[in-house]
């Protein structure tokens, strides 16, 4: 038996399962899930070739009898500067308005340096565990924290480069985009890191102004762009179909990528429908974090809510508008759970969201699709001449892979299996004594 910790240079995962839709090319016909079972040839790191299962090879085999392989996962939303700082800044009630009062208060008390760079690196360790390849993290730019957050960011991308490939957003409101100075350090923060521009986006006298303001600079500069989008239950939330009628009367050619967009599941079919048409016709794609807004949204003392807080991704990828899942928060004031594990937001994503029956390409929400969204053409597949970065599992099928967490996954980097053990909550218990929270 090969130990995979320690590989030979030359072996064959053999008898893989894997989504049609993730392995390019015709191997036999897909089962009733859209698996097709492969033989994958590793050499050095890289995968050399793909193969029909049981085809002859005399290098060494890794027999996995039919089990589950998906390639490295790519988590297109996250906030890597708030993650894991609830036992120091807890939402005092589980609302919208209760996480964005904490999280500023937080802020303001403890984001140093040293802070974020320890967070950062906590949450990056966590989703490497998980077997994640590729993160875009939003980063607060108000005030002080630009100057902050972005020497930390550029830094772990620095430390991080082989291991998980990072972008970095900034995250600011659209009205503080037409306060010179705010929106100056932070564009300036953006474009010396080749990062991505971005705002929240909701109704307010100015989202006009913010929005030309934004895609001024976006054109000037040559960056993609990236919102959170009306993340809201109110119908008349729809700052979403005014940035792609921006987007569509300005022509712009770079990538924007919009978050939430909880509302537009709120209103009429008309509204909706004047919306998706807008959406189809720019390079607008959309990631719905369906953990975070199902732990926020419609939240109401002593009442049940009544729906679930996620966008219309049936809907936008009828259209052929690029959708996707990701992690969002991670035991932060706007999410007190969850781990960055993208097996565990794909798992739930399919309950909350309805993503089977059929299954279809929807694995493609966690891999393929954020990878070419995010301009990774090298991930998100299983394919000859990429890296080895593999997830082997003990499920022979989707439905086994939904039904359990899957915590005893094998991780495989450059062909060659990695520590799974996510690092212990106890390393940041210094950080964790709330100072004015």
């Amino acid at each position: 038996m090969i130990d995979l910790s320690a590989p030979p240079a030359f072996f064959v995962l053999a008898d893989a399962r894997a989504p049609s839709c993730l392995v390019p090319g015709i191997y036999g016909q897909p089962d009733r899930e859209g698996l097709v079972a492969i033989d994958i040839v590793v050499t050095h790191g890289g995968i050399a070739e793909v193969h029909p299962a049981g085809t002859p090879d005399p290098m060494p085999r890794v027999e996995l009898g039919g089990r589950l392989v998906l390639p490295g996962l790519v988590d297109a939303h996250t906030h890597l500067d708030k993650g894991f700082i609830w036992p120091r800044a807890r939402n005092p009630d589980g609302t919208f308005a209760g996480a964005l009062r904490t999280s500023d208060a937080d802020r303001e008390a403890n984001w140093t340096s040293e802070d974020v760079r320890r967070r950062m690196d906590f949450g990056l360790r966590c989703a490497y565990a998980h077997g994640t390849v590729a993160i875009r993290t939003h980063l607060d730019s108000i005030g002080k924290q630009t100057a902050i957050s972005w020497p930390v960011f550029a830094q772990a991308r620095a430390q991080w480069a082989d291991r998980i490939a990072l972008q970095a957003v900034s995250l600011t409101t659209i009205d503080h985009v037409l306060d010179d100075a705010e929106f100056q350090p932070m564009l300036d923060a953006v474009a010396s890191t080749g990062s991505i521009l971005g705002a929240v986006t909701y109704m307010t006298p100015s989202l006009d102004a913010g929005l030309e303001r934004v895609f001024d600079a976006a054109e000037r500069l040559g960056l993609d762009l990236d919102f959170h989008v009306d993340e809201t239950a109110d119908p008349t939330a729809r700052s979403l179909r005014r940035i792609a009628e921006v987007a569509n009367r300005r022509r712009f050619e770079g990538r924007i990528m919009v978050g939430h967009c909880c509302s537009l599941a709120r209103q009429d079919e008309a509204e909706i429908d004047r919306t998706l048409d807008e959406m189809a016709t720019t390079r607008i794609s959309v990631v719905s974090l369906p953990m975070c807004n199902m732990y926020l949204q419609d939240r109401v003392p002593g009442r049940t809510p009544r729906w679930r807080g996620v966008t219309l991704l049936h809907e936008m990828k009828a259209r052929g508008i690029p959708v996707m899942v990701a992690n969002d928060n991670a035991r932060d004031a706007f999410h007190a759970y969850g781990d960055l594990d993208l097996v565990e937001t794909y798992r739930e994503a399919t309950r909350i969201l309805h993503l089977d029956h059929p299954v279809g390409d929807w694995p493609r929400i966690v891999t393929s699709t954020p990878a070419d969204v995010m301009g990774y053409n090298s991930l998100g597949l299983i394919a000859p001449g990429r890296r080895a970065d593999l997830l082997l599992f003990r499920a022979r099928s989707l439905n086994e892979f939904l039904a359990r967490p899957q915590s005893d996954r094998i991780v495989l980097r450059g062909g060659r299996a990695i520590d799974t053990t996510p690092p212990d909550y106890a390393e940041l218990d210094d950080l964790m004594e709330p100072r004015n929270v």
